[in-house]
């Protein structure tokens, strides 16, 4: 039997920027429904951002750590003939903007002795520059992809 299909919602922009992108960073953020503190931190951030990179627009900034931390491949793991194996497979679009979004905010809250807007805006400016851990778990999940290149013909 077919699982039910996904049902994709319009997203609302945000208010400042009307971007998307920004309303699924501030979605990703919230804790607990908090989503008034939760854009509070990212228009806190991207202010940090402006003021740091001195540039007239920080979401530029922020398209570009998230080209920079979005993965093109990722590793599967399936089951064939008694053992598991790490199948590379490409990413889709979508999740790769999720992933990218959920890497740099992982890495922001490992940060520690900052509140979340500093840490994230130090975050974004790394990845914009390819540095910082959310570029890091990017290229781990290519190495790991291009170790488990043989086993890509179970991918079906």
């Amino acid at each position: 039997m077919r699982r039910k299909v996904n049902i994709k919602h319009d997203l609302v922009l945000d208010q400042k920027y009307q971007s998307a992108k920004i309303s699924k960073l501030m979605n990703y953020i919230m804790y607990d429904g908090k989503k008034n503190l939760a854009r509070t931190n990212v228009y806190k951030c991207f202010d940090i951002i402006k003021e740091k990179t001195k540039t007239e627009n920080p979401l530029d900034v922020f398209e570009a750590a998230l080209k920079n931390t979005a993965p093109n491949v990722e590793v599967r793991s399936r089951r064939v003939g008694g053992a598991n194996y790490q199948i590379p497979v490409e990413v889709r679009p979508e999740r790769r903007q999720a992933l990218s979004i959920k890497w740099i905010i992982d890495a922001a809250r490992n940060k520690k002795g900052a509140p979340i807007s500093a840490k994230l805006a130090d975050e974004i400016i790394a990845a914009s520059k390819n540095e910082g851990d959310a570029v890091k778990k990017k290229e781990n999940t290519h190495k790991m992809a291009e170790a488990n290149k043989a086993f890509a013909h179970f991918a079906w």
